[in-house]
This record gives structure tokens, C-alpha cells and sequence, in this order.
């Protein structure tokens, strides 16, 4: 098998982010199956069971501005925190549709209008 490591060898992942300020992925899922849910480490009977249930996703840098859009998201809807990683710039939050859609829409206008982000479209499944 080729490329395979040597046990004596170690596997080096570098990780680099763009100096920047921007969102680069603002996504909402509508209805989702129970096992992504799982998967992401939500709560299923929390946020699963709830009528027209959705997952919105948003990764920003700096890392550090998930904490002020989680602060937005539950300021502006009706909507639950599943994670929020101050290192990576991931924020997923979760509810009804359209209010976690409301959240989203919140976060990318201050991001944009307040902190000149650059920003991308919001994108539904």
C-alpha cells in the first residue's frame, strides 16, 4: 500500500486560516434525519422532535466573532445553541425554520453592515 507511515513516522497536519473578516459558509438544513443530529453530537429529543426543525450552520474568521453571532442568534429567534468552537469559527445553532433562519439572516447583516465583513449567500437544503 503506498503512502502508508512507518510507525516510526508521524502523520503532520497544518492548519492555516486567511487573515480576514469574513463569513464563508452560511448554510440552513431543513428537516433533517434524526442521525445527523446524532452525528453532529445534538440532542435529538431536544432538537429534533421540534415541527419544521433546521440546522444552520456558519463558519467565520475571526474565529473569535462565533461567540458574538451565537450572542445574535439568541437575541434575534427562538433558536438553540448545538456548538460554538471560538477556535475554529464554527457556530451551529438549531430550532423551527424559520427562525433559525431569521438568526442567520441576523448574524450575516451585523457581520456585514456593523463589521464590514464580506459575506456569502445564506444556502438552504
Amino acid at each position: 500500500m503506498a503512502n502508508q507511515l512507518s510507525p516510526e513516522e508521524k502523520l503532520r497536519i497544518i492548519q492555516e486560516t486567511v487573515p480576514g473578516k469574513q463569513i464563508t459558509i452560511a448554510h440552513i438544513i431543513a428537516n433533517a434525519d434524526g442521525i445527523i443530529y446524532k452525528k453532529l453530537g445534538l440532542d435529538p429529543a431536544i432538537d429534533y422532535e421540534k415541527e419544521k426543525a433546521a440546522i444552520g450552520i456558519i463558519t467565520m474568521t475571526p474565529a473569535e466573532t462565533a461567540i458574538i453571532a451565537g450572542d445574535i442568534a439568541t437575541k434575534r429567534a427562538r433558536v438553540d445553541l448545538g456548538f460554538l468552537d471560538r477556535f475554529s469559527g464554527t457556530l451551529i445553532i438549531t430550532g423551527r425554520f424559520s427562525e433559525v433562519e431569521t438568526a442567520v439572516r441576523a448574524i450575516i447583516d451585523y457581520c456585514k453592515n456593523n463589521l464590514h465583513f464580506t459575506v456569502c449567500e445564506i444556502t438552504r437544503t
